[in-house]
Protein backbone atom coordinates (compact mmCIF):
# COMPACT_ATOMS: atom_id res chain seq x y z
CA UNK A 1 0.00 0.00 0.00
CA UNK A 2 1.55 3.63 -0.49
CA UNK A 3 2.15 6.05 2.02
CA UNK A 4 2.25 9.30 0.97
CA UNK A 5 5.26 10.92 1.87
CA UNK A 6 3.66 14.30 3.75
CA UNK A 7 5.66 17.16 5.08
CA UNK A 8 3.32 19.56 7.13
CA UNK A 9 4.82 23.40 6.85
CA UNK A 10 4.05 26.05 9.78
CA UNK A 11 5.07 29.62 9.20
CA UNK A 12 4.91 30.80 12.42
CA UNK A 13 5.38 34.63 14.23
CA UNK A 14 5.20 35.12 18.20
CA UNK A 15 3.17 31.75 18.39
CA UNK A 16 4.45 30.40 21.66
CA UNK A 17 0.92 30.33 23.06
CA UNK A 18 -0.70 27.82 20.15
CA UNK A 19 2.05 26.41 17.69
CA UNK A 20 2.91 23.60 20.25
CA UNK A 21 -0.90 22.81 20.03
CA UNK A 22 -0.90 22.77 15.96
CA UNK A 23 2.21 20.27 16.22
CA UNK A 24 0.73 17.79 18.97
CA UNK A 25 -2.83 17.57 17.39
CA UNK A 26 -1.31 16.86 13.63
CA UNK A 27 -2.85 12.94 13.55
CA UNK A 28 -0.29 10.33 14.44
CA UNK A 29 1.57 8.66 11.65
CA UNK A 30 0.41 11.23 8.90
CA UNK A 31 3.08 13.90 8.50
CA UNK A 32 6.72 12.53 7.82
CA UNK A 33 8.06 15.97 9.32
CA UNK A 34 6.24 18.34 10.77
CA UNK A 35 8.15 22.02 9.87
CA UNK A 36 7.59 24.74 11.97
CA UNK A 37 9.27 28.30 10.31
CA UNK A 38 9.67 30.68 13.17
CA UNK A 39 9.66 33.96 11.07
CA UNK A 40 12.07 36.48 13.14
CA UNK A 41 9.65 35.69 17.03
CA UNK A 42 10.63 37.31 19.85
CA UNK A 43 9.37 35.46 21.79
CA UNK A 44 9.34 31.44 22.84
CA UNK A 45 7.31 30.08 19.57
CA UNK A 46 10.93 28.29 18.55
CA UNK A 47 11.46 26.61 21.87
CA UNK A 48 7.73 25.29 22.34
CA UNK A 49 7.50 23.85 18.51
CA UNK A 50 10.79 21.76 19.21
CA UNK A 51 9.02 20.76 22.62
CA UNK A 52 6.66 19.67 20.42
CA UNK A 53 8.38 17.81 18.54
CA UNK A 54 8.35 19.75 15.54
CA UNK A 55 11.97 20.75 13.00
CA UNK A 56 12.25 24.41 13.92
CA UNK A 57 13.84 26.46 10.75
CA UNK A 58 14.55 30.23 11.08
CA UNK A 59 13.24 33.22 8.74
CA UNK A 60 14.46 36.11 9.90
CA UNK A 61 13.15 38.44 7.77
CA UNK A 62 9.37 39.00 8.91
CA UNK A 63 6.77 38.12 5.64
CA UNK A 64 4.39 35.23 5.46
CA UNK A 65 5.55 34.00 2.59
CA UNK A 66 9.32 34.06 3.03
CA UNK A 67 8.38 32.09 6.05
CA UNK A 68 6.71 29.46 3.46
CA UNK A 69 9.69 29.85 1.01
CA UNK A 70 11.82 29.18 3.53
CA UNK A 71 9.84 25.73 4.41
CA UNK A 72 9.83 24.93 0.49
CA UNK A 73 13.43 25.25 0.08
CA UNK A 74 14.33 23.15 3.39
CA UNK A 75 11.55 20.14 1.54
CA UNK A 76 14.59 20.59 -1.58
CA UNK A 77 16.90 19.14 0.35
CA UNK A 78 15.15 16.34 1.84
CA UNK A 79 15.45 12.70 0.73
CA UNK A 80 13.56 11.09 -0.73
CA UNK A 81 11.27 14.37 -1.69
CA UNK A 82 8.24 14.66 -0.31
CA UNK A 83 4.81 13.69 -2.14
CA UNK A 84 2.36 16.43 -0.35
CA UNK A 85 3.15 19.50 1.42
CA UNK A 86 0.23 20.68 4.18
CA UNK A 87 0.41 24.50 4.97
CA UNK A 88 -1.37 25.05 7.92
CA UNK A 89 -1.07 28.41 10.43
CA UNK A 90 0.62 28.76 14.21
CA UNK A 91 -2.32 30.36 15.58
CA UNK A 92 -4.81 27.34 16.25
CA UNK A 93 -7.60 28.60 14.35
CA UNK A 94 -7.83 25.76 12.09
CA UNK A 95 -8.47 22.13 12.96
CA UNK A 96 -5.42 19.82 12.70
CA UNK A 97 -7.43 16.83 12.87
CA UNK A 98 -9.14 17.81 9.52
CA UNK A 99 -5.41 17.22 8.02
CA UNK A 100 -6.66 13.74 6.32
CA UNK A 101 -9.90 15.17 4.48
CA UNK A 102 -7.68 17.97 3.51
CA UNK A 103 -4.93 15.45 1.69
CA UNK A 104 -7.51 12.94 0.10
CA UNK A 105 -8.32 14.62 -2.72
CA UNK A 106 -4.41 14.27 -3.50
CA UNK A 107 -4.12 11.11 -2.81
CA UNK A 108 -7.47 10.01 -4.72
CA UNK A 109 -5.57 11.61 -7.35
CA UNK A 110 -8.62 13.96 -8.21
CA UNK A 111 -7.12 16.97 -7.19
CA UNK A 112 -3.23 18.57 -7.53
CA UNK A 113 -4.53 21.48 -4.62
CA UNK A 114 -6.79 21.13 -2.09
CA UNK A 115 -7.81 24.62 -0.34
CA UNK A 116 -9.49 24.46 3.11
CA UNK A 117 -12.46 26.25 2.73
CA UNK A 118 -13.75 28.14 5.90
CA UNK A 119 -16.83 29.37 3.99
CA UNK A 120 -18.20 25.93 2.92
CA UNK A 121 -17.42 24.64 6.64
CA UNK A 122 -18.14 25.60 10.19
CA UNK A 123 -17.04 29.07 11.03
CA UNK A 124 -17.41 29.63 14.64
CA UNK A 125 -18.66 33.09 15.80
CA UNK A 126 -15.85 35.77 15.96
CA UNK A 127 -13.05 33.62 14.11
CA UNK A 128 -13.39 35.70 11.26
CA UNK A 129 -13.62 39.55 10.93
CA UNK A 130 -15.72 41.40 8.72
CA UNK A 131 -13.14 42.68 6.77
CA UNK A 132 -11.62 39.49 6.22
CA UNK A 133 -15.03 37.90 5.21
CA UNK A 134 -15.82 40.91 2.42
CA UNK A 135 -11.99 40.62 1.49
CA UNK A 136 -12.40 36.86 0.85
CA UNK A 137 -15.54 37.13 -0.94
CA UNK A 138 -14.19 40.28 -3.44
CA UNK A 139 -10.81 38.40 -4.37
CA UNK A 140 -12.30 34.82 -4.85
CA UNK A 141 -15.29 36.56 -7.14
CA UNK A 142 -12.23 38.54 -9.34
CA UNK A 143 -10.74 34.94 -9.65
CA UNK A 144 -14.19 33.73 -11.07
CA UNK A 145 -14.33 36.38 -13.04
CA UNK A 146 -10.56 36.83 -14.64
CA UNK A 147 -9.49 33.20 -14.43
CA UNK A 148 -12.51 30.92 -14.44
CA UNK A 149 -11.42 29.50 -10.81
CA UNK A 150 -14.44 28.48 -8.55
CA UNK A 151 -13.02 29.15 -4.99
CA UNK A 152 -14.72 30.50 -2.43
CA UNK A 153 -11.66 31.00 0.11
CA UNK A 154 -7.81 32.02 0.49
CA UNK A 155 -7.95 29.81 3.26
CA UNK A 156 -4.17 29.28 4.26
CA UNK A 157 -4.76 25.59 5.23
CA UNK A 158 -4.31 24.08 2.04
CA UNK A 159 -2.61 21.06 0.77
CA UNK A 160 -0.38 20.73 -2.59
CA UNK A 161 1.27 18.23 -4.42
CA UNK A 162 4.70 18.50 -4.16
CA UNK A 163 5.54 18.53 -7.57
CA UNK A 164 3.01 20.95 -8.29
CA UNK A 165 4.39 23.58 -5.80
CA UNK A 166 7.73 23.33 -7.41
CA UNK A 167 5.87 24.36 -11.34
CA UNK A 168 4.40 26.83 -9.70
CA UNK A 169 7.19 28.70 -8.91
CA UNK A 170 5.83 30.51 -5.82
CA UNK A 171 7.34 34.41 -5.45
CA UNK A 172 5.62 36.39 -2.95
CA UNK A 173 7.47 36.94 0.18
CA UNK A 174 4.57 38.66 2.44
CA UNK A 175 0.22 39.08 2.28
CA UNK A 176 -0.16 37.68 -1.57
CA UNK A 177 0.94 34.51 -1.04
CA UNK A 178 -2.21 32.28 -0.60
CA UNK A 179 -3.89 34.10 -3.85
CA UNK A 180 -0.51 33.81 -5.47
CA UNK A 181 -0.78 29.80 -5.41
CA UNK A 182 -4.34 30.08 -6.36
CA UNK A 183 -4.10 31.83 -9.35
CA UNK A 184 -1.19 30.33 -10.54
CA UNK A 185 -2.88 26.80 -10.24
CA UNK A 186 -5.87 28.33 -12.76
CA UNK A 187 -3.28 29.63 -14.87
CA UNK A 188 -1.48 26.31 -15.61
CA UNK A 189 -4.30 24.45 -15.85
CA UNK A 190 -3.78 22.42 -12.05
CA UNK A 191 -6.77 20.62 -10.55
CA UNK A 192 -7.97 22.90 -7.50
CA UNK A 193 -10.40 21.26 -5.44
CA UNK A 194 -11.98 23.14 -1.99
CA UNK A 195 -12.48 20.58 1.36
CA UNK A 196 -15.19 22.48 4.31
CA UNK A 197 -12.95 22.65 7.35
CA UNK A 198 -13.50 24.20 10.56
CA UNK A 199 -12.40 27.43 11.73
CA UNK A 200 -12.01 28.82 15.05
CA UNK A 201 -11.36 32.16 17.03
CA UNK A 202 -7.47 32.05 16.89
CA UNK A 203 -4.87 32.11 20.06
CA UNK A 204 -3.30 35.57 20.73
CA UNK A 205 -4.12 38.59 18.36
CA UNK A 206 -3.51 38.71 14.35
CA UNK A 207 -0.75 40.44 12.81
CA UNK A 208 -2.67 41.51 9.86
CA UNK A 209 -7.02 41.33 10.10
CA UNK A 210 -6.11 42.47 14.11
CA UNK A 211 -4.90 46.30 12.31
CA UNK A 212 -5.98 48.58 10.47
CA UNK A 213 -2.64 48.59 8.78
CA UNK A 214 -2.20 44.96 8.34
CA UNK A 215 -5.99 44.74 6.47
CA UNK A 216 -5.33 47.58 4.68
CA UNK A 217 -1.71 46.25 3.38
CA UNK A 218 -2.88 42.76 2.99
CA UNK A 219 -6.13 43.52 0.97
CA UNK A 220 -3.70 45.90 -1.49
CA UNK A 221 -1.28 42.97 -1.95
CA UNK A 222 -4.02 40.57 -2.08
CA UNK A 223 -5.95 42.34 -5.24
CA UNK A 224 -2.95 43.17 -6.97
CA UNK A 225 -1.47 39.71 -7.17
CA UNK A 226 -4.67 38.88 -8.59
CA UNK A 227 -4.38 41.18 -11.48
CA UNK A 228 -0.50 40.98 -11.74
CA UNK A 229 -0.95 37.44 -13.50
CA UNK A 230 -4.01 38.72 -15.40
CA UNK A 231 -2.63 38.39 -19.48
Amino acid sequence: MFHPNILVIIPAFNEENSVGKVVREIPAGLAAEVVVVNNNSNDQTAVEAARAGATVLHEPIQGYGRACLRGIAYAQTRQPAPDIIVFIDADYSDYPAEMPALVKPILDNRADLVIGSRALGNRQRGSMTPQQVVGNWLATTLLRWLYGATFTDLGPFRAVRYSTLLALDMRDQTYGWTVEMQVKAAKLGFRSVEVPVSYRPRIGHSKISGTVKGTVLAGYKIITTIFKYWQ
